[in-house]
């Protein structure tokens, strides 16, 4: 069996024929064939939602309508829970406890923008009795979606929600090293009643499959969640067609821990932050910044706890940990481990393949102490499980340490004084703040980040301005004086 492209509501190869394998994480062995698309099979994708976006009903249905297919794609989504969240944990390595519960967050994404755009007015401004000025959101065209490997159809949801509820047909590119679970969609979308060419699904390596979708010409907006280097080079490739962009990049985001704070919850908040979701998450409190009064005893508790987190296959209920994504991945986030070493940080707990399983993506739960700011692992994005902590002696040392990389996605911050937690929040360079609390995400707020770490922001309203344009019309309800020239 192939894993097929699929274009204008039909399954089909790639044009060239051309294949690649997918390997399953916790063993690194070949497991699925998937179709592996270039330039000709995005054009086709392009092609079939140009046609849908020009000709279709979708992008000129009430809003109500649309709403009620989202609806429906959700109810569909719901009825799949189980099956997803066993092919999520097969395609990407995360822990079947955690790869649950994605189909529900997944069908809220959609449920959230059927009330979002069934509930969301347009401006109308009157100039006094001689004019009246109104806005009208348009969907924008064909969508390009571009989305990442961790926690793949859940991620993938953020996107196409809003892109669907603004109207617009689209063209996903799911992440290559797991394409399993975006080939749910299409038995989803059809059984929701979407019409064809409002969603296609083109597989492929980034940099063709990708690369096609970013620089062809009747995409005019591309979302995409990965690394920033990644971002670099599409904002690169979208700038000769002035494109829309709004891209979700690479965090080294901080925990703040002082030393009034609740050392319970901040311990857990620290240690769910970079272990869950096997450390693979643009979130994840990977710098825990801590008050030096407390920093022995809440370091020495961090590794305490992160040796026993359990690290194990993925289809183990027990499993906390489960394998990283791939090979290649693995190889990199070992190798941080041995630069944190040769670097002179002390490695408090972990830091090599758990015996119990020999083969497979596996290591333990990585703790780093005394790491400084000159240190690779402080300043470059691991993407696994693996924490630095950071000792520092007051507010203003705190908030130049977490300033002091060159991401700013979120940030975290533990402490009792009401009056300190918002000098912290606003201080910090980042994009979202959590103030006592793990990262709990309300869809009505934009998420994002600064620096590198992103542009644009995804969330609620500001969703939808990214697949929309505003079309503003000005209408006389007087005779308004008109200067003329060319008269005697």
């Amino acid at each position: 069996m192939i894993l097929e492209h699929y274009i204008d509501g039909a399954h089909v190869p790639s044009i060239s024929g051309d294949t690649f394998t997918s390997l399953e994480p916790a063993t690194n062995r070949p497991y699925l064939t998937v179709s592996a698309g270039h330039a000709e099979d995005v054009a086709a994708a392009v092609a079939a939602a140009r046609k849908a976006f020009g000709d279709g009903p979708w992008p000129h249905m009430p809003a109500g309508e649309r709403a009620a297919t989202l609806r429906a794609i959700a109810a569909a989504i719901e009825t799949r829970d189980e099956r997803l969240a066993a092919l999520e944990c097969r395609d990407t390595g995360l822990p079947i406890t955690q790869a649950r519960g994605q189909a529900r967050r997944a069908a809220q994404n959609f449920r959230f923008f059927a009330d979002v755009i069934t509930t969301l007015g347009e401006d109308v401004y009157r100039v006094g009795s001689a004019q009246l000025n109104y806005v009208l959101r348009k969907p924008v065209g064909v969508a390009g979606l571009i989305t990442p490997w961790n926690t793949p159809f859940m991620l993938a949801t953020w996107k196409l929600a809003p892109a669907l509820a603004a109207g617009c047909p689209v063209v996903l590119k799911p992440a290559e090293w797991s394409p399993l679970s975006a080939g749910l969609l299409p038995e989803i979308m059809e059984e929701a009643g979407l019409p064809p060419g409002v969603f296609n699904l083109v597989h492929g390596i980034g940099e063709e499959a990708g690369a096609a979708l970013v620089e062809h010409p009747d995409v005019p907006v591309i979302s995409f969640t990965g690394e920033s280097a990644t971002g670099r080079v599409i904002m690169r490739a979208a700038a000769c067609h002035l494109k829309t962009l709004s891209m979700e990049l690479g965090g080294k985001s901080p925990l703040i821990v002082f030393d009034d704070a609740d050392l319970e919850r901040a311990l857990d908040a620290a240690v769910f932050g970079v272990f869950s979701l096997n450390g693979e998450r643009c979130t994840a409190s990977s710098r825990v910044l801590v008050h030096a009064p407390i920093y022995a005893e809440f370091t020495a508790r961090l590794a305490e706890r992160a040796a026993q987190v359990r690290v194990g296959v993925p289809d183990d209920p027990a499993t906390e940990l489960g394998a990283l994504i791939h090979p290649d991945h693995y190889a990199q986030v070992s190798e941080y481990v041995r630069i944190g070493v040769e670097q002179g940080a002390r490695l408090a707990a972990g830091g090599t393949r758990p015996a119990h399983l020999p083969e497979g993506n596996y290591l333990s739960a990585t703790v780093f102490a005394d790491v400084t700011p000159d240190m690779r692992v402080f300043q470059e994005e691991i993407f696994g499980p693996v924490v630095c902590v950071t000792p520092f002696g007051s507010e203003s040392e705190a908030v130049e340490l977490a300033n002091a990389t060159r991401y700013g996605l979120a940030a975290y911050v533990w402490t009792s004084d009401l009056r300190r937690a918002h000098r912290m929040a606003q201080a910090v360079e980042s994009g979202m703040v959590w103030v006592n609390s793990q990262n709990v995400r309300d869809l009505r707020t934009p998420f994002g980040g600064v620096k590198a770490s992103g542009l644009g922001r995804e969330g609620g309203r500001h969703s939808i301005d990214v697949y929309t344009a505003a079309h503003i019309v000005h209408l006389a309800t007087e005779d308004l004086p008109v200067p003329r020239f060319g008269t005697a």
